[in-house]
């Protein structure tokens, strides 16, 4: 058994660069930020704050809804797997790159940064492959008061969710 899983919570560093495709799917790329903060040991050694860059990819409704909410400055928190590719540069030297595949994403902040308040600040994709396309699937009451939606929660359908305890 083996698992790929990376959790982050940072800040975008550039605006997310967004594409459509022929086929109507689409693909966000960006840069986040996260940093661990520096301090000073016992023996008076300073040791800065480090900042780590992740390239981060979203795909479908996701890149979607980053194109509408994410911004610059922004503060996330993503879900996903490590991807690497490689590619051969202009002189045809292969060149290497690690990227966050994004299943999840939850904007964090202030409630003045969502433009529209009947839509919730976070979202996951309910593809389990890229192949398929996106369907619009509304988010459970109980899971828009609480903000967080994730490919379990939005898999119940009417009867399951009379059943939930709250």
């Amino acid at each position: 058994m083996s698992v790929n899983k990376i959790i982050l919570i940072g800040n975008v560093g550039k605006e997310p660069d967004i594409r459509y495709f022929d086929n109507g799917g689409a693909v966000a790329n960006f840069t986040l930020a996260t940093t661990e903060r520096g301090y000073t040991a016992a023996n008076g050694t300073q040791v800065p704050d480090r900042t780590e860059w992740h390239n981060i990819v979203l795909w479908r409704g996701l890149a979607e809804i980053a194109e509408k909410y994410v911004h610059k400055g922004t503060k996330l928190y993503i879900e996903g797997k490590i991807r690497t590719r490689s590619y051969d540069d202009s002189q045809g030297n292969k060149r290497y790159i690690t990227e966050v595949w994004g299943d999840q994403i939850e904007l964090l902040g202030a409630k003045q940064e969502n433009p529209n308040p009947n839509v919730p600040f976070s979202a996951a994709s309910p593809v389990k492959n890229q192949s398929q396309t996106l369907a619009e699937t509304p988010l459970p009451q109980a899971q828009m008061k609480t903000g967080v939606a994730s490919q379990e929660n939005l898999s119940l359908n009417a009867d399951e969710s009379d059943d939930l305890p709250f």
